[in-house]
């Protein structure tokens, strides 16, 4: 797997990831912004706008021309926004390489945003929003991010709030996209079974227009937190879901690799410490997850679990007797092993198609901006020991680190939040 990095004069960089013998390429452009870098005005434009730049561009006047024109060759299309980068992609079979790229690079640079289009995705947007407030996994992942970021962009939901949304206007989405798509802040990868001359010559003519004005930055995270903090949101539904939390590491830290190890030692498969302990041994829960998610300037360790509310107290207190086991006893050899093992598997499976080797690349590089191939993440991964695991284990948790979000019929509060401590 390996890949290619090109940075032309306008600082637009190109990433291609040959697949030999694969018939499908993916075209992945993705720019550097998301619900992180907007003004507290601009809560969720980032997200909205994504979804504009399908409904119309001079040469394609609607969003139907689009979708047509790529029907018509069998592809597939769409977008996504997070809290640091947007992407748009499209997959089709590599004889439409061309086609592909032309329609993409329109959607991406020459969004015309109609009026009458933002209105009627503003309906489309707040139903969004209401599906999400509907779905308790996504609404206490919501509810954590208040609670560790507060009112920053950090800590706002990236699909943003019903009330901005209706204040949305056509100047909005062109200040946005004059302000952030831009030729330094954009990543185009492809994946195929292509030649990377073949690839950089269309590229380059079909993004030729793309402004070359400065990047504009984002505002530093500030961590500021001393004791267990516990935001609940009270919602009548069958199944509690919670999310306990400690403060992390960016992506540039290295110890990311051992937090990543940490997480899976804890949730990462059916044999997993929280797994066996709470679903297996005790019966009251049906999911138990845990991962270690690195931004540019800023990270979180997060483990979730849905069960009943009135065994939330004793939920906790297993997991976090599970985290002070971590940061007081050595992994065994043959526990980091196995992880290590489980873990390496995932990551390969998971790059099987060329939609997701250019997500893996793509994301690094926006969030990095370096790249490590799969036999580099590889090599990363087993070099981390049982000593390195204790001593993220020891920093990570740590009551000034701890937060818990909860979704759900809860009335214990009191009694949970009496337990949030070694």
């Amino acid at each position: 797997m390996k890949f290619k990095k090109t940075t032309l004069p306008n600082g637009l960089r190109i990433i291609t990831v040959p697949t030999p013998g694969n018939p499908s390429v993916t075209i992945l452009v993705m720019v550097e912004t998301g619900s992180s870098y907007e003004k507290n005005e601009e809560g969720g434009l980032s997200h909205f706008l994504e979804h504009m730049c399908f409904k119309g561009t001079q040469k394609r006047p609607n969003s139907l021309s689009i979708s047509q024109e790529l029907d018509m060759i069998g592809a597939e299309n769409n977008a996504f926004t997070s809290n640091e980068f947007t992407g748009y992609y499209a997959k089709g079979e590599k004889r439409h390489f061309t086609k592909l790229l032309d329609v993409l690079s329109d959607v991406y640079l020459n969004s015309t945003f109609p009026e009458a289009e933002i209105e009627k995705e503003k309906g489309v947007i707040i139903q969004e929003i209401s599906m999400y407030e509907d779905m308790p996994q996504r609404k206490v992942a919501e509810l954590f991010m208040s609670l560790i970021y507060g009112d920053t962009p950090a800590g706002r939901p990236v699909v943003g709030t019903k009330e901005k949304v209706q204040q949305f206007s056509r100047k909005d989405f062109l200040n946005y996209h004059k302000r952030h798509y831009v030729s330094e802040g954009t990543i185009i990868v492809v994946a195929g079974d292509l030649s990377d001359k073949e690839v950089k010559k269309e590229i380059k003519e079909k993004f030729k227009s793309i402004s070359t004005s400065k990047k504009f930055s984002k505002a530093k995270i500030s961590e500021k937190q001393k004791t267990p903090q516990v935001l609940v949101h009270n919602k009548k539904t069958d199944q509690t879901h919670f999310i306990i939390g400690f403060r992390g590491f960016n992506a540039h830290d290295p110890r990311t690799p051992a937090a990543q190890i940490l997480s899976s030692i804890l949730a990462g498969g059916m044999s997993s410490r929280l797994f066996q302990k709470l679903r297996e041994e005790m019966g009251i829960c049906y999911y138990v997850q845990a991962g270690s998610d690195e931004y540019t300037d800023h990270g979180y360790f997060a483990i979730s679990v849905g069960a009943n509310a009135n065994v939330i107290p004793e939920v906790v207190r297993v997991i976090l007797a599970e985290c002070a086991q971590l940061a007081n006893v050595l992994v065994s050899n043959e526990d980091l092993k196995n992880t290590k093992e489980y873990m390496l598997g995932h990551l390969y499976m998971a790059l099987e198609t060329t939609d997701s080797l250019a997500n893996f690349y793509a994301s690094q590089e926006a969030i990095k901006h370096a790249v490590l191939t799969p036999k580099e993440l590889e090599k990363e991964i087993r070099k981390v020991t049982a000593q390195d695991i204790q001593k993220v284990a020891k920093t990570l948790f740590q009551n000034k680190n701890l937060n818990l979000a909860v979704v759900g019929d809860v009335h214990n509060v009191e009694d949970i939040k009496k337990i949030l401590s070694f």
